[in-house]
């Protein structure tokens, strides 16, 4: 099976040649045929492979929970672009914005300066950009909180981050395993074993 396929395209479909210097944050609003939850990261477009249960699961769960314990000042998006700068549009798996950065309903991403908490449930395909990539992108952009969720035979693991403002770094705040209770960015309660729940 070609590569085309494995994204819904046609065997024929011709793939967009970058431009000199790679793709622009505006771009994926234009190319023709991108696949879902394409990302820009530094220039280049990535493509996510099919999620996995547990994925699709904590994702959900993370959605749900947040939606109703979010203020009414914050707005919750799930799967959703952020533009960090010119050559970079990832796309968080959930994320707490500002409400007034909600723009209407052909919006098609956020301005980092909106976002206060970026989540990635990490895939087999994206560790590295999970762990590292991302993370350092979104404190050098200003994001305040980031939490990275591992798998744990089945269930969530959540490590949560703040960011240094004096060193646009994420320090380490703690490591949540079955339950994830915070009082930053908001009061939060999240029972993580419910991801195995049938709703």
């Amino acid at each position: 099976m070609s590569a085309a396929r494995d994204y819904g395209l046609d065997d024929d479909y011709v793939w967009p040649r970058p431009p000199e210097g790679g793709w622009l944050a505006d771009d994926l609003d234009e190319l023709p045929n991108l696949p879902p939850h394409t990302e820009l990261i530094d220039g280049s477009l990535v493509f996510v492979s099919p999620q996995t249960n547990f994925h699709m699961r904590t994702v959900s769960l993370l959605d749900r929970v947040l939606c109703e314990q979010a203020p009414d000042d914050l707005e919750v998006y799930r799967e959703f672009t952020v533009t960090l700068n010119d050559r970079n549009r990832p796309e968080p798996d959930v994320l707490v914005a500002r409400a007034g950065a909600d723009l209407g309903p052909k919006q098609t991403r956020l301005l980092h300066d909106d976002v206060i908490l970026a989540a990635e449930v990490v895939s087999e395909d994206s560790v590295d950009r999970d762990r590292e990539t991302k993370p350092r992108k979104y404190a050098r952009a200003g994001i305040t909180h980031f939490w990275r969720i591992e798998q744990n035979d089945g269930l969530p693991v959540v490590y949560v981050y703040e960011l240094d403002e004096a060193t646009r770094t994420y320090v380490p705040t703690g490591i949540f395993h079955n339950r994830l209770k915070l009082t930053v960015p908001f009061p939060i309660d999240v029972d993580l074993t419910a991801v195995n729940r049938r709703r």
